[in-house]
């Protein structure tokens, strides 16, 4: 959505907004919202940003985030569009009907997309909308694993993102520690994935677990009790 509304000041078009019923809709049709999502949709918050791509076009942003961080993502938004800090797109996971690997190769950055973690019953943290990527094609994940007959398996996401792995290089829309976006991301109390230790996803900003967690059980002892 190039330039939409820009007659508007830009204060005006950074906005939180409850999840209305279109939009609802949209979100169960593309699949971010799916059946055995336990995430109250009045616990989400609908973002309207700006941002700017590596030229310093313009474009009109959504996201979906719980509540919980709603203000303090605005924030960060608003200074990374105020600062020039290059973001090539922002739309609803819905748009790539909820494939990760699909929207990531897109470069698209994104927060909410209701899931659980592989073999739990435990909400993953974008599910819970409370965890960011950021220009995921340029940032990947990045793991390998030890096979049970000791072979290592090399782990990238999105796998068209092996170039940028080599985080001594510079190119457009790299994410590096000490940043303005990882220090506004930290300065919230987010984590980021590039520090972790025993694999790095450089896109990722998340809630600590001790919070996410909380959360999580309450939702899940909600379904329990309904």
């Amino acid at each position: 959505m190039k330039d939409k509304n820009i007659h508007k000041t830009y204060k005006e078009i950074f906005s939180i907004n409850e999840i209305s019923d279109d939009l609802f809709n949209r979100m169960k049709a593309g699949n971010t919202y799916k059946k055995d999502c336990i995430v109250p949709k009045e616990d989400l918050r609908y973002l309207l940003i700006l941002h700017k791509d590596k030229k310093g076009n313009i474009h009109q942003g959504e996201m979906v985030v719980h509540k919980l961080i709603a203000k303090d993502v605005l924030e960060i938004f608003e200074k990374l569009f105020e600062a020039g800090y290059p973001i090539e797109r922002i739309v609803l996971p819905d748009n790539y009907l909820a494939d990760d690997e699909m929207m990531m190769r897109d470069n698209n950055s994104s927060c909410f997309n209701f899931r659980f973690i592989s073999h739990t019953n435990i909400i993953s943290k974008h599910g819970l909308g409370m965890a960011i990527d950021i220009n995921p094609l340029y940032n990947p994940y990045h793991k390998i694993i030890t096979n049970d007959d000791g072979t290592k398996q090399e782990i990238i996401e999105p796998a068209t993102a092996s170039t940028y792995l080599d985080r001594t290089l510079n190119f457009d829309y790299k994410i590096e520690k000490g940043d303005l976006c990882y220090r506004l991301f930290i300065e919230k109390g987010f984590e980021w994935g590039g520090d972790w230790i025993n694999r790095k996803d450089y896109q990722h900003f998340e809630l600590p677990s001790d919070i996410t967690e909380k959360y999580s059980n309450i939702y899940e002892r909600q379904l329990i009790n309904s």
